[in-house]
């Protein structure tokens, strides 16, 4: 597997993006990768584990690894995201950084960049996400500050690249501009593989994705999903697989339980429908899954509980 890249070359290597939360990278990651391998919320800060996202091209490969937003952390959880934040930037071979152009650069970017200077030898793109929802005139302002922060923290953009991962623009010539920046080398991965997360990590993220959406205020950030078992459900026939999923999800508090569990359970129904359907989407089987709230007290500054729930 090799065609040429200009140089007849094969290139292969990892790539992070980086930005402020909800800056759009895990959009960016699925629409690259061309299916979902990183949960995508409205809600800020929902990424929490490292997420390899792998793009197959003639010419290479591109192991994508899509961190937690940096930001400044509140509790313990948020010092131990930020701790492999900055230990991802020194591992791969090219930083993307995200600046959505629905808003303006501002202080978050700025410590975000800033803090990337530690990071020596990788080499540092600018990317403007989320770009269909300006006008032509408010990107080239846009740019012209990412441009600007670039120079004023003494940060070489080796590019500046305009994208719109909803709407698919650019998102192919970003790959290749990223592709072009590797070494050479053989493929890291097997072909057709797109994901190195474990199957288990992926379900559990699908879940609290499901559990995210409606909630306001600080339960976003309460939620945890922990799947205990998963397994195909014996004596079924082999055209008619039912996998059995058993997921906790853990909140920190008493009257969270009831806000995840809703009205005579009908909130946690709702959660279970949604979370089923992207389960069975992602692994291509039917699934059953049995969900269990349960309380696990300010689990987020908590270092025991912390290492019980993975982190």
């Amino acid at each position: 597997m090799s065609a040429p890249d200009g140089d007849g070359s094969f290139r292969s290597g990892f790539a992070c993006f980086v930005g402020r939360p909800n800056a759009g990278k895990s959009t960016l990651t699925n629409a690259m990768v061309g299916t979902k391998v990183a949960i995508t919320s409205s809600r800020p800060q929902t990424t929490r584990t490292v997420v390899r996202g792998i793009v197959h091209r003639p010419d290479g490969q591109l192991v994508l690894v899509d961190t937690p937003g940096l930001h400044r952390p509140r509790t313990l959880l948020g010092e131990r995201l930020n701790d492999l934040v900055l230990s991802t930037w020194s591992e791969v071979d090219v930083v993307a950084v995200c600046f959505p152009a629905d808003e303006k650069v501002g202080p978050g970017d700025r410590f975000i960049v800033n803090e990337l200077t530690k990071v020596r030898r990788t080499i540092k793109i600018a990317v403007a996400t989320k770009t269909d929802l300006v006008t032509p005139e408010r990107l080239a302002e846009h740019l012209l500050a990412i441009a600007d922060l670039g120079r004023t923290t003494d940060t070489d953009w080796a590019e500046i690249v305009p994208v719109s991962a909803t709407a698919g623009d650019q998102v192919d010539l970003l790959a290749e501009l990223l592709l072009r920046l590797l070494p050479e080398g053989p493929a890291l991965y097997p072909d057709g593989e797109l994901t190195d997360t474990p199957e288990e990590a992926i379900v559990a993220d699908l879940v609290r994705e499901a559990a995210l959406e409606g909630v306001r205020d600080e339960l976003p950030h309460s939620i945890a999903v922990v799947v205990e078992e998963m397994r195909l459900r014996p004596d079924r026939p082999d055209d008619k697989p039912l996998l059995d999923v058993h997921a906790n999800v853990f909140v920190e508090r008493e009257s969270q339980k009831g806000i995840i569990i809703g009205h005579k359970g009908s909130r946690l129904r709702e959660i279970g429908s949604a979370a089923r359907g992207q389960i069975e989407a992602m692994l291509g089987t039917p699934v059953y899954l049995d969900l269990r709230v349960k309380v696990a007290k300010d689990w987020q500054r908590d270092p025991r509980q912390l290492r019980r729930l993975g982190f």
